[in-house]
């Protein structure tokens, strides 16, 4: 009895299923169903099942002979079998990347680098405008100058030691009298013709004129009365400092800017100090000042003790202006460096303290600052003038003005001129 399916015998079974016969039919047992993985919920009660099963896809029927249906192909001659090789496997579709758009990308950078950098610079502009202290209101000057060409700032160094401890006092030699008097007076004029810088001895006699009390609106009558410049300030501060100033020189100021000591001090050390090139030894008790002569950097106390010291000095209050305006203008070389503009960790630090620390007049805007400092720079690169106020002697011990020189110079400020008067 033959026990091979119909059309089977021995003599063929050979080339059977199993050997790789190309014309034997599989068994239906032996058809493997594909099962889709993943559980598949029971059917409900009275439901009947689907012929394959709940999520089982129908096979494909098996016609060719060999086991494959129609079209079929199993991926096993290109090494494409679960996804495997270079090929698109079945029932899997792979599509191109585009490329990127590269003008779009550069496009959208740009303009978040633009709105990051326009936020930051309008909120910059808006913190630091807001810490300027404009307290001096110019308009209780009366019978003022008229206005000439460029700008005139009156940059005053008092002796304020408002907010200072103890132990700053000490430490920054300042002593603890009451009150603020001007330690140091400079008139730094702007315009087309390069910036002038001129310090005005503290000792210089002047005439107090008529003025308004700053804070009493009293008119005090001018009597012809001579003092020292600094008795102005210390009499009705910078209303009253400025008043005479512009009686005496008839040179129109247009901002205010001062400065105490701690506020001095801490700018410097904002800064990360000022390189100064000190032309000769200098020990003083009284500032605090003990250097040899050459290149140093200063922090904020040696600086201070610096432009303070004139009992150590020949010319006394004289060489002590000039060495206050090299420093000055040393500091602002180096708060415009790029080192400290381009780095916000010493920026800021530097406005705070200079912002926090400056008293300007009610008009002074962040650009008239910008503007004040930008000048004092280029006087120390040389391409401004720096001088002292002119002196043709002394008299009852103070400093005496030399008349003719001090109009010549007034003239070529007014008419922003190149300056040709010399001074001490």
């Amino acid at each position: 009895m033959n026990d091979w399916p119909e059309g089977w015998s021995g003599d063929n079974r050979g080339s059977g299923y199993g050997r790789g016969s190309a014309s034997a039919r599989p068994e239906s047992a032996r058809v493997m169903r594909q099962v889709r993985r993943g559980a598949t919920p029971p059917p409900g009660p009275g439901s009947s099942a689907p012929p394959y099963g709940a999520g089982v896809p129908q096979q494909p029927s098996y016609t060719d002979g060999q086991g494959h249906g129609d079209g079929y192909d199993s991926g096993y001659n290109t090494g494409q079998v679960y996804g495997g090789g270079g090929g698109q496997g079945p029932g899997r579709q792979v599509r191109d990347r585009p490329a990127p758009d590269w003008r779009r990308r550069i496009k959208w950078t740009a303009i978040t680098v633009v709105t990051v950098l326009v936020v930051t610079t309008v909120g910059t502009y808006f913190w630091a405008d807001s810490k300027l202290n404009r307290e001096v209101d110019l308009s209780k000057v009366i019978e003022r100058p008229g206005a000439g060409e460029g700008t005139n700032y009156l940059i005053v160094g008092s002796d304020s030691r408002e907010g200072m401890t103890a132990d700053q006092k000490k430490d920054l030699h300042t002593g603890s009298a009451e009150g603020k008097r001007t330690d140091s007076m400079m008139i730094l004029h702007t315009g087309d013709n390069g910036s002038t810088l001129i310090s005005l001895p503290r000792d210089s006699d002047v005439e107090i004129p008529s003025f308004v009390g700053s804070e009493s609106g009293k008119k005090y009558p001018g009597t012809g009365r001579h003092t020292k410049l600094n008795a102005a300030y210390a009499e009705d501060g910078p209303e009253l400092l400025v008043r005479t100033i512009e009686h005496n020189t008839g040179l129109r100021l247009d901002h205010y800017v001062e400065i105490g000591f701690a506020g001095f001090a801490n700018i410097v050390d904002a800064v990360g100090g000022v390189e100064m090139d000190i032309p000769q030894d200098i020990k003083d008790k009284k500032s605090g000042a003990d250097f040899t002569k050459g290149k140093q950097t200063l922090n904020g106390e040696e600086a201070l003790a610096f432009v303070r010291t004139r009992y150590a000095l020949a010319g006394s209050d004289l060489d002590r202006t000039k060495n206050q305006q090299k420093f000055l203008s040393a500091l602002a070389s180096q708060v415009a460096t790029p080192s400290t503009v381009l780095n916000p960790f010493k920026l800021y630090p530097t406005m705070g303290a200079g912002l926090d620390s400056l008293i300007v007049d009610k008009d002074m805007g962040l650009f008239d600052l910008a503007s004040m400092f930008w000048a004092m720079k280029s006087v120390s690169g040389g391409e401004g003038t720096s001088m002292n106020m002119p002196i043709s002697g002394s008299v009852g011990g103070n400093l005496k003005w030399d008349d003719a020189k001090v109009k010549k110079l007034v003239e070529e400020l007014k008419n922003d001129e190149k300056v040709t008067v010399s001074g001490n």
